[in-house]
């Protein structure tokens, strides 16, 4: 009984690595069990693309999925946009308003986003899914979500000139990401 669990736990646990050489834990973490229930939902192309990102590309995505404990089932990615905008809003209000507490309430959520239904990944360009572009997530994680946790840390010390300068990286953070992997909002590349 006890070899069938330890087989089953790494089998689980390289179905997501795909095949790497990178050894897992016997019993698959939380983000790795998410992940491989992501895998299990996206279409063979988008599964192909991602098994063949590196393992150093998979364990960082692995450590951004670790870091929530917010995951939808149902939630899209542009739902998950819609709510962190709310979040950062809220965090604006609060620092406008010298409101250490909703701006630091604020920024935790923010941090903590829910994951969308199929992670990240299926949301975007199927050429993006490389090692490149996807290893950029990394820093831009750490620019918006690393900067709302130093925000929320700052803003509950009652910093809240330290707060505003993080809101600052923070927003530097979405509009980086955004103009790597969004685009102009309303501009197609369909029309001349």
């Amino acid at each position: 009984m006890r070899k069938k669990t330890i087989v089953g736990g790494l089998i689980a646990g390289v179905l997501f690595i795909g095949g790497s050489s990178v050894l897992v834990a016997a019993e698959p973490s939380v983000a790795q069990q998410m992940m491989q229930k992501q895998m299990q939902i996206m279409e063979p192309e988008m599964r192909q693309r991602i098994q063949k990102l590196s393992p150093e590309t998979k364990k960082a995505l692995l450590k951004i999925y670790s870091q929530h404990t917010r995951h939808s089932d149902n939630a899209t990615l542009r739902h998950v946009m819609h709510e962190v905008l709310g979040d950062y809003q809220a965090v604006a209000t609060g620092l406008m308003t010298d409101n250490p507490e909703q701006a630091a309430e604020a920024a935790r959520r923010l941090a903590n986003h829910r994951i969308p239904r199929g992670g990240l990944l299926p949301y975007m360009k199927l050429e993006d899914i490389t090692d490149e572009k996807v290893g950029i997530l990394v820093p831009f994680n750490d620019d918006v979500e690393g900067n709302a946790l130093r925000l929320a840390d700052a803003a509950e010390k009652n910093d809240m000139a330290g707060a505003a300068e993080y809101f600052g990286k923070v927003t530097n953070g979405c509009m980086s990401c955004h103009q790597v992997f969004r685009g102009k909002p309303g501009v197609s590349r369909h029309l001349r």
